[in-house]
């Protein structure tokens, strides 16, 4: 576990001091280039941190798992909540986006779009309502 955390705070490390770098000599970078370097961080640093919460696991289940309880439980009401969240997010954008070209066509419809945005954002809340459920047993 420690390997994949220290791999993680030199990759941070890195690539803040390659991007302090640059703007102290005052390189200004073409698109291709900050693809290319961010398209390296994310290669490497997602490995890193998969790696390290795939580590992390059996130890919050054995911390958590004393009174009769499970660590996957706690581990569940996150990802019910995160994963809910990402969702919402991902709707209201698409949602939201598309509201908005709509209104711009015909303003009499913000009504109906608004609704439309506020179901999206409802995942989250489903989520959030699972996550309580969760604990709630534990």
């Amino acid at each position: 576990m420690y390997l994949f955390l220290t791999l993680a705070i030199f990759i941070v490390v890195f690539t803040i001091t390659k991007g302090v770098l640059k703007l102290y000599r005052r390189e200004i970078s073409s698109k291709e280039q900050i693809k290319k370097d961010l398209r390296f961080n994310v290669y490497s640093f997602i490995p890193v941190l998969t790696g390290l919460i795939i580590t992390a696991i059996p130890q919050v289940a054995h911390a958590a798992g004393s009174d009769n309880s499970s660590g996957l439980g706690f581990i569940a009401a996150g990802l019910s909540t995160g994963l809910a969240a990402i969702g919402s997010g991902y709707a209201v954008g698409a949602v939201g986006s598309s509201a908005l070209g709509a209104v711009s066509e015909d303003p009499k419809i913000l009504g109906k779009t608004l609704i439309f945005v506020g179901l999206a954002e409802g995942i989250a809340i489903y989520g959030l309502i699972i996550s309580i459920m969760i604990l709630g047993r534990l």
